[in-house]
Order: C-alpha cells, then sequence, then structure tokens
C-alpha cells in the first residue's frame, strides 16, 4: 500500500475535529467548572492546543498536496514529495504533543527549554547522527533524484528502494533482504539511480529439489528456447540460470532479463510464462525418477 493511499482515511481526522467541538463545547457550557478544578483546567488547555494545532496541520497537508496533485495530473511526477509531507506532518505533530504535555502538568515551555539549554546541546550532541540522518531523509524526501521503488546501488549494497525514513533507506536486495542504508550514507558515497527511467531489467526466481539440480542444464535450455525471440523481450540476455542458495534438500535459481517496456504486467506475463516451464520440467523429472 502506497503513502498515499494510506493517508486517504478520513476517519482520524474526523475523530480529533469531533474531540475538538466538544472541548470548545465544553469551555463555552461548563467555564465555571473549569475554574474550580485548575488541574483539569490545564489538561484542557494542552488537549486544546494539541488538537487545534494537529487539525490544522491536516488541512494544510491536505491542500497542498491537492493542488501538488493537481498541477502534476498530466504529468507523470515521482511520489517524494507526498512522501516527505506526510512525515514533516507527523513531525509537527510531535513537536505539538510535546509542548501540550508541558502545558497540561503546567511546566512552561519557554522556561523549561531555556532552564534546559545546556542539556539540550549535550542531547544535540549525542543524538547527532540521528539529526543528521533526519534532515538527509528529508532533502531525500523533498527531493526528485530518488524516489520509492527505484532500484539504486549505494556502496556495496544494491536493490530497489521500499521505503525511505527519517533515519535510513529501506533497500530489498536480490536476495529479498531488507538492508536499512542510512540517509547521511546517500550523500557520502556514490550512488547510482539504475531506475532514473524506470527499470526494465527483471528477476525470475524459483526453487528445485536438489535431486533436480543435476537436470536443470535441460531445464535451462528448454527456458532459453521459450524466450528465444520473445516478443517482450529484448534478446540481448544470455538468460543462464544462476544458483542463489542451496539448502538441505532444495536449491534456489533466479535469472535476469530485460524487457521492452518497464510494465509491471509485462515482466509478470514473462515470469508467468517461465513458471510453466519450471512446472513442466518438474512433473517431467518425477516422472522419470
Amino acid at each position: 500500500m502506497t503513502e498515499e493511499k494510506k493517508d486517504t482515511n478520513p476517519i482520524p481526522f474526523l475523530v480529533k475535529l469531533v474531540l475538538w467541538i466538544l472541548l470548545y463545547a465544553s469551555f463555552w457550557y461548563s467555564g465555571d467548572f473549569y475554574e474550580q478544578h485548575p488541574r483539569l483546567n490545564k489538561v484542557s488547555d494542552g488537549l486544546n492546543l494539541f488538537l487545534t494545532a494537529s487539525i490544522l496541520f491536516s488541512i494544510g497537508r491536505y491542500i497542498i498536496i491537492t493542488i501538488y496533485n493537481k498541477r502534476h495530473e498530466k504529468r507523470i511526477v515521482r511520489g517524494n514529495f507526498v512522501l516527505g509531507i506526510n512525515r514533516l506532518t507527523v513531525v509537527l505533530n510531535t513537536s505539538v504533543a510535546l509542548i501540550s504535555f508541558m502545558i497540561a502538568f503546567g511546566i512552561d515551555p519557554r522556561e523549561f527549554v531555556t532552564s534546559l539549554t545546556i542539556v539540550a546541546m549535550a542531547i544535540a550532541v549525542t543524538f547527532r547522527e540521528y539529526i543528521t540522518n533526519l534532515i538527509s531523509g528529508l532533502f531525500i524526501m523533498f527531493s526528485d533524484q530518488l524516489s520509492v521503488g527505484d532500484r539504486v546501488k549505494v556502496g556495496e549494497h544494491k536493490g530497489r528502494i521500499v521505503d525511505i525514513n527519517f533515519s535510513s533507506l529501506i533497500i530489498q536486495n536480490e536476495d529479498d533482504d531488507m538492508v536499512m542504508v542510512p540517509n547521511n550514507m546517500v550523500f557520502t558515497s556514490p550512488i547510482i539511480n539504475l531506475s532514473a527511467h524506470r527499470s526494465t531489467l527483471f528477476l525470475v526466481k524459483f526453487e528445485l529439489p536438489l535431486q533436480a539440480a543435476v537436470e536443470v542444464d535441460k531445464l535451462e535450455k528448454s527456458i532459453q528456447a521459450l524466450l528465444a525471440n520473445h516478443p517482450y523481450l529484448t534478446g540481448e540476455d544470455d538468460l543462464q540460470l544462476k544458483v542463489v542458495e542451496i539448502g538441505k534438500d532444495y536449491a534456489k535459481y533466479k535469472m535476469e532479463m530485460h524487457a521492452k517496456s518497464s510494465s509491471n504486467k509485462v515482466h509478470k506475463q514473462v515470469e508467468n510464462e517461465v513458471f510453466k516451464e519450471v512446472l513442466k520440467f518438474k512433473k517431467d523429472y518425477d516422472v522419470e525418477t
């Protein structure tokens, strides 16, 4: 599920709006009650600040994203701007929540910050790496150089970006491992975006019983014959089966190929044809053995 789709749920906003209306109604009709209970009055002030700010942030986020999508509806754009706005809204909500918490407990945020200046400096030094990663993450989110779904190579890590957060890029490599690359590394190490234009390279992966590995050359030749002059492929690949992993009773293989189109539908169709050939090979091997 994409970042945009996850944030189209209006229920959290409506809940905050209803709570805000009820809170203001209580101020209007029960002012004397709050005056008689100063402790509860402070809590309500903190809650009021958080709800008001959060509602304004949500409205602002919706307006900005709507305008952005409207201006780019006729162009193919990368999803980083929406991702950045959503993550920035989370930061703002968290900051206001901390201030509201202080107000609820009778702490003046300005005095608190002033009295903890030295401590804050020590915290900033201690969490320097995380802070710089956070800033780097925001730069990445609001840039059009990298986006979720891109295939990249950062240092020795190569794979597809599945998420960008405040601390790292989450990359899924060809072995389906999740690699967390610190955002700072994007700015300090050479990085290659293999999907500056949508990639036509895709992989077909499968596994076979270990006993069938001795006959895998037959499978390779049958797949090569199947894909020779295939209308969806460029024909530039050698289509060799490569061993990815050998387990106790299985062997995993992969085959790299380039399609003429970057369409996932085309990739899946070719992958499905290869899988059918693998099933046919496995069936014939089981019959022979």
